[in-house]
């Protein structure tokens, strides 16, 4: 969406080269077959999307068994299966800060129809650890490692694959629907989560809040953990039953807003204080299964780099509606999403006093509406349904006959809503030219900013095993949604970008040539910002860890009509934005460039250096020198919300490209550190830390490992449903055979030493010959 304060210049400045393929803006296009159901998804790079489903009976096959993952090539919107070994669903994820990703904890194994598995646990028969069928082992306390590669990269190669492997890369405890928060160094923060569960984490009445008998887990660890151990966090215990995937932003002084039920609070996770803070007005509930869009708004020079957290939509109900582990009291699917949107400044600069304020009404209420940071710097919400909540079921206290299959939602909302945050109050929200999709986006959706700066949507799958004939059935097509910027026939381009950029220290200048743009230099270079977006880890309308910050630039206009910008790079405080990737924009006139891939950071876990604020030299104007690029715009989408099958345009995406990774793994007790990657292509640029994983032989627990050699390679899956209470006891309060179920029992049957010390940052680990095998097969 164009400002509405910027000049005319706007609608002649575009995105990507004189020669541009043109999408419609305010469309969809079709997206591909992902192969497993989009549950979480994050960007890996410039050419590569990964994807992760739970285990259930995909079509698709990663050797004998149904796939869990995926990998989508962007530019031909194809994927192929990859392998994922321990059941990934309801997990979380985030970053590192070398450009590797992790993702954490999970369900247990689950077979056909989401059923505990065939192959159980010796001492509790209510935890699966490995299904046959399904090919899934328990990933309640597994940590996956995936170091991203690119085209040209050899994707059958372990470099290239998940390390999962719990047995020598696991959790302190039982972790589902945790929340995950980096912190300044890169270190990763886990919060919370299910040790067993189902709809909401809770019995009802509620008479363990805490522990819920075993089935919650109260506590919070770090990744990589340096001995540390485990801690008790007050604030589950405040919020039980409405605290997973609690909502976590990390704040410039260190410490974490953290909000769930209706409850927030500043947390500081070095010494487990909380300070709290007002309760979300209207006891509106945004964490899961309400499941609100939230987002940190940009980070820019206006606002003093000071962080505002967004809420909008969720839902209320009472305390009895909610239910317990097992279904909704209510039924939900009648009850209309909340459009109320509050903001919060958990630590202003200015002495106000710190509370929830009330912004613009979203156009419909939403319950699984999802934020993406745009490069214009605004925020687009896509996703959700009009009524009820996230999550699956058979039943409701009342209802035998759900009337959507499983899902407790209803009223597909399918048209994007672009919000900004520098309009006046009361025209902050628009669709204007949005077209509505026709693919229901409800629970285990996901979407993601792609390097050309338009949006990946897919996912949808509220059925606890595949159902393609469902109301809203397991749904295997994705989208690519072209926002508004797309009307333009000519997008900036520069060149210059760094691979990596530093808290403080000297700026670094890009250019954009006169070609990138139409019009008066002067006015274009006036109207540009360079914008740093993290997309995050996308899952269950969230994007763990998106944030978008504007650097700081002023800029020298050059006679032949080109513009050097001086660059700033980011402020001395790593809390603002974490270290690990990104993509750097130009946006001139509310148009974005094609992102360009850096680090941010070290590229370690470490306390970050930091230098000076950037100076900046002053701008130099020259008046006459003018752009050469179209001013021509292309007309919005299809007023039917129709889709087609145009090929995605990412363009050559210039500067620094994360390239020539040399590669760094986890290894411990036979666990290897890999330091050998081949250079890429030489015309990327520079090079990052990265971490392929090697590993021991041996399975998740040695059962059944032989069974994944047909496989060829690791295989994942995730598990499901809302019927946990009914496999694990018969009662709804967890008597006394879940009493075994303990937080820090084993996690395979035979005795070993696993923990989060087992990770790519180990100082002390041991190396491993790079011929050894991966396992478990």
């Amino acid at each position: 969406m164009i400002p509405s304060q910027l000049s005319l210049l706007a609608a002649s400045l575009g995105a990507a080269s004189a020669v541009v393929a043109q999408h419609a803006p305010g469309s969809f296009e079709d997206g591909g077959d992902t192969l497993v159901s989009a549950m979480m998804m994050f960007l890996g790079n410039t050419d590569k999307v990964y994807i992760l489903d739970k285990s259930e009976g995909n079509a698709a096959k990663f050797g004998d068994y149904p796939a869990m993952g995926a990998v989508y090539d962007i530019a031909s919107r194809k994927a192929e299966t990859m392998a994922v070994t321990t059941n990934v669903f309801c997990a979380s994820g985030m970053h590192l800060p070398n450009g590797s990703f992790a993702t954490f904890g999970g369900n247990g194994a689950v077979g056909k129809g989401g059923n505990i598995s065939d192959v159980k646990y010796p001492d509790n028969p209510w935890q699966g650890l490995y299904d046959t069928q399904y090919g899934d082992y328990d990933g309640t306390k597994a940590i996956r490692i995936l170091n991203p590669c690119k085209d040209g990269d050899d994707f059958t190669s372990p470099n290239c694959q998940w390390f999962d492997n719990a047995s020598l890369l696991s959790m302190q405890s039982q972790r589902w629907y945790s929340a995950a928060e980096p912190m300044g160094d890169g270190t990763i923060v886990l919060i919370g989560g299910f040790s067993n569960g189902g709809y909401i984490n809770r019995n009802y009445p509620n008479t363990d809040p805490a522990y819920e008998g075993g089935a919650a887990n109260p506590t919070y660890e770090f990744f990589p953990a340096n001995g540390r151990q485990q801690q008790f966090m007050n604030f589950m215990n405040k919020t039980s039953g409405l605290n997973a995937y609690a909502l976590t932003y990390l704040m410039p002084s260190g410490k974490m807003l953290v909000q769930a039920n209706y409850s927030t609070v500043l947390w500081d996770p070095l010494t487990n204080e909380e300070t709290d803070l007002p309760d979300m007005p209207g006891q509106i509930v945004r964490v899961y299964p309400a499941s609100g869009a939230n987002a940190m708004l940009p980070l820019t020079p206006e606002n003093n780099y000071t962080p505002t957290v967004m809420f909008c939509g969720g839902i209320y109900m009472t305390d009895w509606q909610w239910g317990n582990y097992s279904w909704p009291f209510a039924d939900t699917w009648e009850i209309p999403a909340s459009k109320k949107c509050h903001t919060i400044t958990p630590e202003p600069t200015d002495g106000s006093t710190v509370d929830y304020v009330e912004d613009d009404d979203l156009p419909v209420g939403r319950t699984m509406g999802q934020f993406i940071a745009l490069p214009d710097l605004t925020m687009l919400v896509v996703n959700g349904g009009a009524n009820g909540t996230a999550g699956y079921s058979t039943r409701t206290y009342n209802t035998l006959q759900m009337p959507y299959g499983m899902s407790l939602a209803a009223e597909p909302v399918g048209q994007p809503a672009v919000y900004n945050p520098r309009a006046p109050k009361g025209q902050r929200w628009s669709t204007a030219g949005f077209d509505t999709s026709k693919i229901a986006r409800l629970y285990h959706s996901s979407a993601i900013l792609l390097p050309d700066a338009s949006v990946m949507i897919a996912g949808s799958n509220p059925n606890v095993d595949v159902n393609l004939t469902a109301p809203f059935p397991t749904t295997y097509q994705a989208e690519i949604f072209y926002p508004s910027y797309f009307g333009a026939a000519t997008r900036p381009t520069f060149t210059g970008a760094p691979s990596t950029l530093t808290y403080g220290g000297d700026p670094f200048d890009l250019k954009v040539p006169a070609s990138a743009y139409a019009g008066a230099a002067n006015d274009a270079a006036d109207n540009t910002t360079v914008v740093l977006i993290r997309g995050g880890w996308t899952t269950h309308a969230m994007n763990m860890g998106q944030r978008v910050m504007q650097l700081n630039n002023t800029y020298t206009v050059n006679s032949d009509g080109s513009i050097t910008l001086h660059v700033s790079q980011l402020p001395p405080n790593p809390n603002l934005f974490q270290p690990g990737p990104a993509m750097l924009f130009v946006t001139m006139s509310g148009i974005p460039s094609n992102g360009s891939w850096v680090i941010v950071g070290s590229g370690n876990i470490e306390q970050q250096p930091t230098k000076p604020a950037s100076v900046l030299p002053a701008s130099v104007r020259l008046d006459g020198a003018s752009g050469t690029g179209s001013s021509s715009t292309t007309s919005s989408g299809k007023a039917d919300g129709s889709t087609n099958g145009a090929t995605s345009h990412t363009g050559a995406i210039v500067g620094g490209i994360i390239a020539a990774i040399a590669a760094v793994g986890i290894l411990g007790a036979g666990f290897g550190i890999w330091m050998a990657r081949r250079r890429r292509a030489a015309a990327q640029q520079a090079s990052s830390l990265s971490y392929p994983m090697g590993t021991a032989p041996g399975g998740a627990g040695g059962v059944a490992s032989g069974a994944r050699a047909a496989g060829g390679g690791l295989r994942s899956s995730d598990s499901s449903a809302f019927m946990p209470l009914s496999q694990a006891n018969g009662s709804t309060t967890w008597g006394a055979n879940a009493s075994s179920l303990s937080l820090n029992s084993p996690y395979y049957d035979d005795p070993r030493s696993a923990s989060a010390e087992f990770d790519p940052y180990h100082q002390n680990a041991p190396r491993m010959s790079t011929n050894q095998a991966r396992g478990p097969y």
